[in-house]
């Protein structure tokens, strides 16, 4: 069975998506001349500040382009649905936002992705623009502790661009940036939960298959398997069995600051969201733990997808105070954004 979408042309969802973005948020981004993938921030990129340069598939918005503002990313590459964008697009991305003090490139860890950033890295080597990469591995279900550097990157995306984007803010070096963007990876854990699949705008057909009554626990934005499928289960015995995976190994002690995130996988919606982080503000209190910023809707998305997925990152006080930070984004603001 075929699903419904609102579009035209399959083929051309990406692009009409972009055109319309650009024009609802004028004021926030503009494409580089003939590179309609390449989004840049109106405000943000100056001389002698680091780029931060994001990007990865579409299908996931409001990540990754609508992240793009002053205080957070000074760009965008943006791919076909669930598909890397190709090197030329991130080449210009770092050309248009490049202030002479490098760029950094951030993303979740895809292989496609992985091979066209370094593609791009080399090529602009030549030209003298030094890129550096910080992968993001916060999907707690994609790998053991022990071989994080094969997780995937997924919605604790938001939290760790965030501290990165407001030290390119406070206009840190190159050296300080990867540093605070790898440390704030490492603080950022998330685990999600799918209800039901998604489908592409080319097939019109949903990627996985979900009976009526199942779920299944860890599986990955763009319908990779997760760890466990069973039958659907409560709002708070779901909450609890993902909290206690994120808890288990971030270890936090009594006392300790989180930034919490309740995403929707797309068309879960917020009486959901919110009935999970009541569950979730439950489960701190009663250990103690303060949360510092509670984030609940769409950040991270996969189409259509039904499910949900909880991201905590355990703060210290640097990275409090880049959470903290004011950016102003086409779909992301946050602060007192000092215009």
């Amino acid at each position: 069975m075929k699903t419904k979408k609102l579009i035209n042309d399959g083929a051309a969802a990406v692009d009409e998506m972009l055109a319309g973005i650009l024009a609802a948020h004028p004021r926030h981004l503009r494409a580089v001349e003939g590179s309609p993938r390449s989004i840049i921030a109106n405000e943000g990129p100056r001389p002698g500040k680091v780029g931060l340069i994001i990007g990865g598939g579409s299908g996931h918005e409001p990540t990754f382009l609508g992240f793009v503002g002053k205080g957070l990313a000074d760009a965008a590459a943006i791919g076909n649905v669930f598909a890397s964008p190709p090197p030329d697009p991130i080449i210009e991305c770092a050309k248009a936002v490049d202030g002479g003090a490098g760029v950094l490139f951030m993303y979740g860890n895809y292989a496609g992705d992985v091979m066209n950033f370094d593609m791009a890295a080399e090529m602009l080597a030549m030209d003298d623009i030094e890129a550096r990469t910080v992968l993001t591995t916060d999907d707690v279900a994609s790998a053991p502790i022990d071989q994080r550097e094969r997780r995937r990157g997924v919605a604790g995306n938001v939290f760790i661009f965030k501290a990165a984007g407001a030290a390119c803010d406070l206009m840190y070096s190159l050296d300080e940036v990867e540093r605070v963007a790898r440390w704030a990876n490492d603080r950022t854990y998330t685990m999600g939960v799918a209800l039901s699949p998604c489908s592409l705008p080319q097939t019109l057909r949903p990627n996985f298959q979900l009976g009526d009554d199942e779920m299944e626990i860890g599986m990955g934005i763009h319908g990779e398997p997760g760890i466990a499928r069973g039958p659907l289960r409560s709002a708070d015995e779901v909450t609890a069995e993902l909290l206690d995976r994120i808890l288990g190994e971030m270890k936090p002690k009594r006392g300790d600051h989180v930034a919490v995130l309740v995403n929707s996988l797309g068309s879960t919606p917020l009486m959901e969201l919110y009935i999970m982080m009541r569950k979730v503000k439950m489960t701190l209190d009663a250990s103690g733990i303060e949360i510092h910023l509670s984030l609940v809707g769409n950040y991270c998305t996969s189409l259509e997808m039904a499910g949900a997925s909880i991201t905590l990152m355990h703060l210290d006080d640097e990275l409090q105070r880049l959470i903290d930070h004011p950016c102003d984004c086409a779909m992301f603001r946050s602060g007192e954004v000092l215009r």
